[in-house]
């Protein structure tokens, strides 16, 4: 379930400094394959999807969903930022509002990825008061280790999924406007 409850989706693009937050658009069909079969992107979310497989499901468009904002920069996708609720995978998020990333390769290093993600944070907590926000990472990840800090991000707790140690954080917006 993605359901972000009572806020009215889509918001109206969110603009930056240097970026759009947008709805998915059949423009950014090409960046979204090429995001997802990445194999830098996939180094710790199980590895790339294969490419026959992704144009094969997604003949046009992007999906579109509450909660999946396209991150644009001078017209054309660089990334995704995901806030969606109760999605399942990790049961320590059932029922709370998670923050997810992705941004293609040549995207990283820029700060965009703070950027985008601190633009989406201050919408959703503008759309829902004193909500949480969790994230889940792999602590081998360092570069979304160090922008979840840069974020807010408080640690919860460390456990062992997937092969791997993850890192589990919170971040509430009372904490990070103080």
């Amino acid at each position: 379930m993605t359901d972000l409850g009572p806020v009215a989706w889509p918001p109206a693009p969110i603009r930056t400094e240097r970026l759009v937050l947008r709805e998915p658009e059949a423009q950014d069909r090409a960046a979204v394959i090429e995001l997802l079969t990445s194999p830098e992107v996939g180094t710790y979310l199980g590895g790339p999807r294969p490419r026959v497989e992704l144009e094969r499901e997604m003949p046009g468009a992007p999906g579109r969903r509450p909660g999946l904002f396209t991150v644009d920069l001078d017209g054309a996708m660089i990334g995704r930022i995901t806030l969606t609720r109760g999605t399942g995978h990790l049961p320590r998020a059932a029922g709370k509002a998670e923050l997810g990333y992705l941004f293609l390769p040549h995207a990283w290093g820029h700060g965009y990825a703070s950027e985008a993600c601190t633009a989406a944070l201050g919408w959703f907590a503008g759309a829902l008061p004193d909500e949480p926000v969790v994230l889940a990472t792999q602590t081998a990840n360092v570069r979304s280790m160090r922008l979840a800090a840069k974020l807010g991000f408080i640690e919860v707790e460390r456990f062992e999924a997937y092969g791997a140690e993850q890192w589990f954080g919170e971040w509430s917006p009372v904490t990070a406007s103080d």
